[in-house]
């Protein structure tokens, strides 16, 4: 795999779309490889509700949602079950996996990264295209591939770059698609140890993240300064947003109103 360093501090690392194609297949490689050492039935912590099992099959049937929708190129509506075809996990489970990750690769290769598709998220402004789909899936399989190595009691580190772009897409693309803010306005800042920073503005027409130098602009009601990973992974309430190695200052209840507000999936 290719190695993807660190941005120079203050920078965002320029992952394009053959790096996202191998991040997908590098983290969806490193689901399985977790699956395989488990417990089919052993309960995935930050998914309390699933098994090992159910979190396998639930990235093997977004990844074949996403291959549809890719394939079908410009449309206003996802596409329709028979597109999709079924989802239904058959024969032996890290097969059927590793088979749902070639055919999303397949259909984002074949469209390259300015196709356009239907995403949930075209509404908030950013393209809809298979490159951004591409992008979303990057975090969509390092999530869930933490997931499973928590299961198995093993957690390796995300790559940093792959972190910091995980999180700009997140803020920008999962807040940036959300309902009004249901509290009163407010900034929260978002800083990274790598040197990236967000401002996270929050109304009520919802959120819009913006790139800032650290300590740049408007000073925010709160700040949750951290590692790329851990900011990532506790907006995703995988981790503690007030311990280990995140730091909050200014308002905390606002960044618990904040963590209980992100969106997943």
């Amino acid at each position: 795999m290719t190695s993807f360093r660190t941005p120079p501090a203050g920078a965002f690392p320029a992952l394009r779309f053959p790096d996202w194609l191998e991040l997908v297949e590098d983290r969806s490689a490193a689901l399985r490889k977790a699956a395989e050492t488990a417990d089919g039935q052993a309960r995935v912590p930050g998914c309390p509700d699933w098994t090992v099992r159910d979190l396998v099959a639930h990235v093997g049937q977004v990844q074949r949602f996403w291959a549809a929708a890719v394939a079908a190129g410009p449309a206003s509506r996802p596409p329709d079950p028979d597109a999709v075809g079924d989802v239904t996990p058959s024969g032996e489970l890290t097969a059927w996996s590793a088979r749902s990750t070639a055919l999303l690769l397949d259909a984002l290769r074949a469209a390259g990264p300015d196709l356009e598709c239907w995403t949930w998220w075209s509404a908030s402004g950013s393209p809809a295209t298979a490159g951004a789909v591409a992008r979303h899936q990057v975090q969509e399989a390092a999530v869930h591939a933490r997931d499973a190595q928590d299961a198995v009691g093993a957690p390796e580190p995300l790559l940093p770059a792959l972190a910091v772009d995980a999180l700009d897409e997140f803020l920008h693309i999962g807040f940036g698609s959300m309902d009004g803010w249901p509290h009163a306005p407010a900034r929260v800042a978002l800083v990274c140890e790598e040197g990236p920073a967000w401002t996270l503005i929050l109304d009520a027409t919802g959120a819009s993240a913006i790139r800032v130098a650290p300590g740049g602009g408007p000073a925010p009601g709160a700040s949750l300064t951290g590692p790329a990973e851990e900011l990532l992974l506790a907006l995703y309430r995988r981790v503690p947003y007030d311990g280990g190695t995140l730091r909050v200052s200014g308002d905390a209840e606002l960044v618990r109103q904040l963590v209980v507000w992100s969106p997943l999936d």
